[in-house]
């Protein structure tokens, strides 16, 4: 499987927000232990930094940048995508541009808590918790 996930699972882990923070560490897990391809947008990092400083500080929000780049593929967003987002069905501009990308890279689905904000997209939104339990197990990966 070859997911995007949304930047409210990088900022979960990254600020180890409770209650959200566990199924985002195993998300990540399951992606360097090769159970999925892991991708995120483009977008979702210069997001992930300032949140992550305003909170924490500039070092601490490089480094949430940098575990970012170093588990996750990119999701880049070219003038194309962008023009698709706007004739999704999707209300938030943000939200259509990472299912744009998700679109043009042909992945498999999009990991969110925000399900709602992806309503009317035309490939599957799931939650963390969906995403883990359709993952194969640990043992099945080589």
């Amino acid at each position: 499987m070859r997911a995007l996930i949304d930047t409210n699972i990088l900022l979960d882990l990254a600020l180890d927000r409770a209650p959200f923070a566990d199924d985002a560490e195993q998300i990540w897990e399951a992606c360097r232990a090769g159970r999925f391809e892991g991708y995120v947008s483009a977008m979702s990092l210069p997001n992930v930094f300032y949140i992550v400083r305003k909170a924490q500080g500039p070092d601490r929000a490089r480094q949430a940048v940098s575990d970012v780049l170093a588990a996750f593929d990119i999701c880049a967003l070219d003038s194309a995508a962008l023009h698709v987002a706007l004739n999704l069905p999707i209300d938030d501009y943000e939200d259509a541009a990472q299912l744009a990308g998700a679109l043009s890279y042909s992945l498999d689905a999009i990991v969110t808590r925000d399900l709602k904000d992806f309503e009317g997209a035309s490939l599957p939104i799931l939650s963390p918790a969906d995403f883990l339990s359709r993952l194969p197990a640990a043992s099945d990966v080589e």
